[in-house]
């Protein structure tokens, strides 16, 4: 069973602590200097635990949370509707308009990792004063730590090297300053992971991060490095220790009933997790979430280009195999398509049978069907009160995907990369074939298979855009498409990283703005 933290005991705790941590732009929203008396809080083990569940409850801020979807809006994989008002200017950010000044969704990617990254420093300098036994206190660092580590690996990912704080800040000045490299980002990481895999219990996942959270973690800061045997080693530990599992059904993996069930839930890793009816997904500035903005306004609405990309059922491309038929073109397709994508004339049912057409435009022909759950449906603002589906940052199908990687890096093809693809393809339910051993026999072309098995295994699930960054081959891929604008899209060798934003640069003299900008 999947037990979930429950945020709302923290909340007056909570918010005296981070009462500077307000939403808005300000430097000292990433450093709040106002807190509790640590005399008077730091009594009992209830005490370490209100402010652990406080330092969870910043998952769910912007792409922390379950609006990390949004990032495959940056990628090939989908186009985000101009609309989006939760992170406003995603959009032009793929059309040639980063800069120092813009405003929105990149702002966000900035000051979410560091609200949660004082939130850990808070909790790792005060925790020691808690009447606990050494045991104890680490096994409460190691999660806050984990979750630090977590919060810098998407901050090295979008901006490279960054402003490392190892403890809260006691004054302003004491925040002003200058960024590290991204090798001593990386480094930080993975001590702070390190002392997580340590100390964490060696047990399935249920809601709080466990050994095997931040060793799936570390080896996806591995791969990010290209430390290729390194991440072998660790992704090798996690296949052997018996505590996770491919899920018996890949739609319920994204749906709350599913969630709550041991046959699919042992595939969750790790996860930014909701909790009905007061702690959902979204509450503000309106009642939203995932059905009413993938499923009813259609924020995010996938591209050909990935449709293109599904196999077909005989394992062979469209331009390849003799089941493509262009007069009924998702017909005998890879399984997952469907179950990811809203097809061109699919009818979508609710648990009833009824049909749901909701007042959805696709721009692009398709939308996102995962993270979609229609067992809500007709989607209000009241039924986003009544879900509470998790974002799944870590599953075990990246365990397999990433291990084949690494380990055809390493050596090239063997049987225990085509055996962990193969998994992953061959799980019940979608029964894809095995890997043609004949066509992709060398380490260059079944990179190539492997870098097409996660765009379709992780479709819309936010990370084919930092896939295509650490592959370094965004720059080619991105420009090759347009939106349904006819705008081509944009990526320069610069947009690697990202901007500081003008407002960062100001309050901190120390911080350096990245390259190009």
């Amino acid at each position: 069973m999947n037990i979930k933290y429950r945020p709302l005991k923290w909340f007056s705790v909570f918010t005296l602590i981070l009462f500077a941590a307000s939403c808005n732009d300000d430097f000292l929203d990433k450093n709040p200097l106002n807190s509790v008396s640590s005399q008077t809080f730091w009594d009992s083990e209830d005490d370490v635990k209100s402010a652990l569940t406080g330092v969870y409850s910043r998952l769910q801020q912007n792409f922390l949370g379950y609006e990390r979807v949004y990032l495959d809006g940056l990628s090939d994989n989908a186009y985000l509707d101009p609309g989006n008002g939760n992170q406003p200017n995603m959009t032009v950010m793929t059309t040639g308009s980063i800069s120092p000044g813009l405003t929105g969704a990149m702002a966000n990617m900035y000051s979410s990792p560091y609200r949660a990254i004082a939130s850990c420093n808070y909790f790792l300098d005060n925790v020691d004063k808690a009447p606990l036994t050494e045991t104890q206190k680490n096994g409460y660092k190691a999660e806050v730590r984990f979750i630090r580590a977590l919060c810098y690996f998407d901050l090295v990912q979008f901006f490279g090297g960054v402003i490392i704080y190892d403890h809260f800040p006691k004054t302003l000045n004491e925040a002003k300053i200058a960024k590290s490299t991204k090798e001593q980002v990386y480094a930080f990481i993975e001590s702070d992971l390190d002392f997580a895999i340590t100390n964490l219990p060696d047990t399935k996942y249920s809601g709080h991060a466990v050994k095997g959270s931040a060793q799936g973690l570390k080896a996806r800061v591995l791969l990010t490095q290209e430390k290729w045997p390194d991440a072998v080693t660790v992704l090798q530990q996690i296949m052997s220790s018996g505590k996770f599992a491919l899920s018996n059904n890949y739609a319920a993996l994204f749906k709350t009933s599913g969630q709550a069930q041991a046959a699919v839930n042992t595939e969750i890793m790790f996860a930014t997790q909701y909790l009905t009816p007061n702690n959902v997904q979204r509450t503000s500035p309106g009642a939203a979430g995932m059905n009413i903005e993938l499923g009813w306004w259609s924020l995010m609405q996938p591209y050909q280009d990935l449709a293109n990309e599904y196999e077909m059922t005989d394992g062979k491309t469209i331009s390849e195999s003799p089941l493509y038929d262009a007069a009924d073109p998702y017909k005998n397709r890879d399984p997952r398509m469907d179950l990811t994508l809203k097809l061109p004339g699919e009818t979508w049912y609710n648990a009833s049978g009824v049909a749901w057409t909701g007042s959805y435009l696709s721009y692009t022909g398709f939308l996102m069907e995962k993270y979609v759950d229609l067992a809500q449906a007709p989607f209000t603002a009241n039924t986003a009160t009544t879900t509470d589906q998790d974002y799944i940052h870590l599953r075990y199908a990246d365990i397999l995907l990433m291990y084949a990687e690494a380990k055809n890096e390493v050596s090239g093809p063997d049987a225990t990369v085509y055996s962990a693809i193969n998994q992953v393809r061959g799980r019940t339910g979608i029964n894809m074939p095995a890997v043609d051993q004949a066509k992709y026999n060398t380490k260059e072309t079944l990179r190539e298979f492997i870098r097409h098995e996660r765009r379709i295994e992780f479709a819309l699930e936010g990370q084919r855009y930092n896939d295509l960054k650490r592959w370094m081959i965004a720059h080619t891929k991105l420009p090759t498409l347009k939106t349904p604008g006819n705008t081509p899209l944009v990526f320069e060798m610069k947009n690697y990283v990202l901007p500081f934003q003008t407002s960062e640069l100001d309050n901190n003299p120390n911080l350096v703005q990245n390259d190009g900008y």
